[in-house]
């Protein structure tokens, strides 16, 4: 456990995530909710949905933890940098743990504090499910948003010029899948994010989606960005702070 730290950064990143998903989706969808009552139209409750949560996104990336892991806060992202050499598996593995753990400690804390308005339909536990165009498309698009978001956020990484706005390329995706794909499959991109939603109502049905889809996409985003080869690699962080330690190229501030 050398790099505790960092797990516990993963952890903390993504268990943070899930509150503001929770009290986002809480907030706009939930019948109980003023802002609901307020707001009649739902896709601008969508937008206004995928604005709040790719401002989540950038704030975490940036922040010291976000820093410190390199904010994967997600077990697809640590499977395409672990594809591509950039994190030891023992590390990839205590991500992926941390990440697990972090995301149900965030639903919980939610479902704690807002209760059934979290917990009941429509609302779910901010659940992810496919929509009604039905499994295969939600699966397709799981794949394509999956690929699109670590291609990007790698060629952005990989530019000397443009490397520290990565994760603003990231939550700026953030904000467009959930604004345009989340009626095809929620848009998860993320085993974690969709087990933690899932895990307190036993919403199993479908979850297999958002285990398989994301990791594969995110891996054929990875040998994409191999294939290409006109980039080095960039290190398994979204940002790479040069006032921050890395435990993945081994840089001491």
């Amino acid at each position: 456990m050398a790099h505790w730290r960092e797990y516990l950064a993963e952890a903390l990143g993504l268990g943070l995530f899930m509150v503001s998903a929770g009290l986002v989706a809480t907030a706009l969808d939930s019948p109980r909710s003023p802002a609901h009552e307020w707001i009649g139209n739902a896709d601008l409750r969508r937008v206004l949905a995928g604005i709040a949560m790719g401002l989540t996104a950038i704030g975490l990336i940036y922040s010291p933890w976000g820093k410190r892991s390199g904010a994967h806060m997600n077990p697809a992202v640590t499977l395409g940098f672990l594809w591509l050499g950039k994190i030891r598996a023992r590390d990839a593995l205590g991500y992926i743990a941390a990440q697990f753990v972090g995301g149900i400690v965030g639903v919980v804390l939610v479902a704690g504090l807002l209760g059934d308005s979290f917990a009941l339909p429509p609302v779910s536990f901010a659940a992810t499910m496919p929509g009604t165009a039905g499994i295969l498309v939600a699966f397709f698009a799981e794949l394509a948003i999956s690929f699109g978001m670590l291609f990007a956020v790698l060629r952005v990484a990989a530019h000397p010029r443009h490397a520290a706005r990565a994760g603003w390329v990231a939550g700026a995706l953030v904000t467009l899948y959930i604004c345009v794909e989340a009626p095809l499959s929620g848009m998860s991109m993320n085993p974690a994010r969709s087990f933690a939603s899932a895990a307190p109502g036993a919403l199993w049905h479908n979850l297999w989606i958002y285990f398989i889809a994301p990791p594969l996409g995110m891996c054929l985003a990875a040998v994409a960005f191999r294939w290409r080869q006109d980039r080095a690699t960039p290190c398994a962080k979204l940002v790479h702070d040069p006032d921050t330690p890395c435990i993945h190229c081994g840089h001491q501030p």
